[in-house]
């Protein structure tokens, strides 16, 4: 019988992450995917740029990038991009590296090579940790779905239904119409 090897978030910390590869850690697990392509990057950019602006102008908080967060236990997560609020980082050391606090908001751009039943654990440590939203796009299908603390089913939003996403008690006034991101 094989034994399986956990590792603590000081561990998952040590580590260098070799050219073309990303890591996470799942409940003591190496989660190792492989660097996003050229169109995932693009639009995570572009989720960025128009929610930094946002918040920037605002003085809201922070929104990153690929940047690690430790959640609850032994798990660290990297969304593809993140909102901190301005009163969620006083008194944390925004040097650290995991970002010792969830943030409030999550962004994921769902690959070809995601499973479903990783991004449901995905989103539920999320929850956990205290993140108020989860959002979670799907680039081929134009559908996107909107998880919020304390409610277990989904908002589903499509492009072709001109929906957009919004989220009034983090970001007042911000709204992203899925037709601009799924153009």
């Amino acid at each position: 019988m094989a034994t399986k090897t956990l590792l603590t978030v000081a561990d998952y910390a040590a580590l260098e992450e070799p050219a073309g590869v990303r890591y996470e850690l799942s409940e003591g697990q190496l989660i190792v995917t492989p660097s996003a392509n050229l169109f995932h990057n693009e639009m995570r950019d572009d989720f960025n740029a128009r929610l930094k602006a946002f918040a920037r102008s605002r003085k809201l908080g922070r929104v990153v990038s690929e940047m690690d967060f430790r959640l609850l236990g032994e798990v660290v997560r990297r969304p593809d991009v993140a909102f901190i609020s301005a009163a969620r980082l006083q008194g944390i050391d925004v040097r650290r590296v995991p970002l010792p606090v969830a943030p409030d908001l999550v962004i994921e751009l769902v690959s070809e090579n995601d499973r479903a039943d990783d991004l449901n654990l995905k989103v539920s440590q999320y929850l956990a940790a205290g993140v108020k939203a989860v959002w979670l796009f799907y680039p081929v299908t134009r559908v996107a779905y909107r998880y919020i603390s304390g409610k277990l089913e989904p908002g589903v939003r499509s492009a072709d239904a001109g929906h957009s996403f919004e989220e009034p008690e983090l970001l007042p006034g911000f709204a992203l119409p899925l037709t601009e991101i799924f153009a």
